[in-house]
Formats: structure tokens, sequence, C-alpha cells
């Protein structure tokens, strides 16, 4: 049993690394909403003065805020329901014996280690080029006419990357959950007569619950700030520009840091009203 003087150690001890950790976050927290209160134009004069709230005025009621929200969260939303559906799917089937199973395993969750940009960039121009894209030439061996996926169809494009990359994580938490499941029940229930499909529903996706609540709070937080997939393909054109993207326009390209920072706040509020919300709607899993 933990004495008082062991607790003390143990705080005093942990006391470095718990004030590194606030300062690298409060730091530049504190930066932005001091900066969105300014108008500050590196290029242009910079440190103007206090504009107070002008800059969170400006930013909502541009022509391009709420539909890079919607974008926001039609990505979000489109790449879970792609990565928990097929993550199940991947979990039960790498679940079955079969020869090669470790090998399987790791080609599987390996795209889940390549670097956001450079897994844009090879699904940019190998896959999706109109002209020497491995589709393109699929649509033309089939007599199709080739699609110019980032032009065309660049939200669905954009889905389909990030969902690539965020798969493995999805079937790694999924296959760890299921790996855990009482193989007595489904014994139980076979010798009960009952089909796969039924034990599916009654049995291994209840199971399945806190692990699918797992990856979609996990995925939600960095998924709403995606940027370097949108950078490298569209550069948020044709309809993908999201609301990180448009707060990088903000600073960077209009050289107005100010109201990016203002941007940055909106985003921070986004962030916590979509987590409070899935803690509400599916965190009850995590209790039961």
């Amino acid at each position: 049993m933990a004495t008082q003087h062991s607790r003390s150690a143990a705080r005093l001890m942990m006391a470095p690394a718990v004030i590194l950790l606030l300062g690298w976050m409060l730091v530049p927290l504190i930066m932005t909403l001091l900066f969105s209160f300014k108008k500050y134009l590196p290029l242009r004069g910079g440190d103007i003065g206090w504009v107070g709230f002008d800059n969170y005025i400006r930013f909502v009621t541009s022509s391009a805020f709420w539909p890079s929200v919607l974008t926001t969260l039609t990505i979000v939303g489109g790449v879970l329901v792609i990565t928990v559906v097929l993550g199940v799917f991947l979990a039960i089937l790498l679940n079955q014996p079969m020869w090669g199973q470790g090998i399987v395993r790791i080609l599987v969750i390996a795209p889940f280690f390549v670097m956001p940009t450079v897994s844009a960039l090879v699904w940019k121009n190998m896959f999706m080029d109109p002209v020497n894209g491995l589709f393109a030439h699929l649509w033309k061996f089939f007599g199709a006419e080739p699609v110019a996926w980032l032009s065309e169809a660049s939200l669905s494009s954009i889905v389909m990357i990030v969902s690539w990359q965020w798969l493995p994580f999805a079937t790694l938490i999924l296959l760890t959950a299921i790996q855990s499941l009482d193989s007595e029940q489904l014994e139980a229930s076979e010798m009960d007569g009952a089909p796969k499909l039924a034990q599916f529903g009654y049995i291994t996706l209840p199971h399945l619950g806190r692990a699918i609540t797992v990856v979609v709070l996990i995925q939600t937080i960095f998924l709403l700030s995606i940027f370097a997939e949108i950078f490298v393909t569209t550069q948020g054109s044709f309809g993908t520009r999201t609301l990180t993207y448009l707060i990088y326009q903000r600073v960077l390209e209009s050289q107005n840091v100010g109201l990016g920072s203002a941007g940055g706040v909106y985003a921070i509020i986004l962030a916590n009203i979509v987590a409070i919300f899935l803690m509400r709607m599916v965190g009850k899993n995590l209790d039961a």
C-alpha cells in the first residue's frame, strides 16, 4: 500500500513531464488566442493592432466557412463508415486459421505506417491518374472511359485515400477485440443450431461495441485535422477544402495570421463539439 511519502515522491518525479506537456499544449493555444484578436500581416506591416472579434466575424461569415465544415464532416463520416464496416469484416477474416496468417496480418496492417503524403502521392499518380493510372487502364480494358478521379469524383477520392490509410488501424483494434471473445459462447451457439449471421449479430457484434467506440473516437480526433492528403491531391479544389485547409489558406496564402488563428479557434470548438457528441452517443459502450 502506497504511503503519503511515496505518493509525494511520485508526484515530484512526474512534475517535470507534466509541466513540459502542459507548456507544449498551452503555449501554442495561448498564442493562437492572442493572435486571433489581432490584425497580424507578416508581409504587410506585421502587427497592426487589436481588432477584437473582427477576425472571428470575418471568418465565420465568409462564403467558404460552412462549406468547409460540411466537407470536413463528410470526409470524417465517410471514412468512419468504411473503416468500421471493412475493419469488422477483415478482423473476422484474419481471425480464421489460414496458411501464412502472420504474414497476411502484417501486409494488412502495413498501410497504416505509410506517411499520409506518400500515400496520397501513390494514389494520385499510380492509381487515379486519368491517363497512366491503374484505374484508367482497368476502365479502358473493359471498354469504359477513364475517370478523372480527383476532379470528377474528388470528395469520394479523398475518402478512399484516407480510408485506405486508416483501415489497418481499425482492423488491428477490432482483431484484438475478436481474439478476446470467449470461444465457448460461439461453440454453445453452434450446438444450439444458431446460424452464422445470428452468431455475428447477437454475440460477435455486441462484443465489438467497445472496440468500435475506441476506433470511432480516435479516428475522429485525427480526421478532423486532415490536411496532407488534400494538399497533395486537390489543393482544396473541386469541393475538397476542409476547415483545416481553409485555415492554411488564410494564414499562408493570404498571409493573415490573425484571421487564420480565429479559424484555428473555430476548429478547436468544432473538434470539442464532435467529441462530446460522440462520447454521448457511443461512449456509453466504454462503461458497459
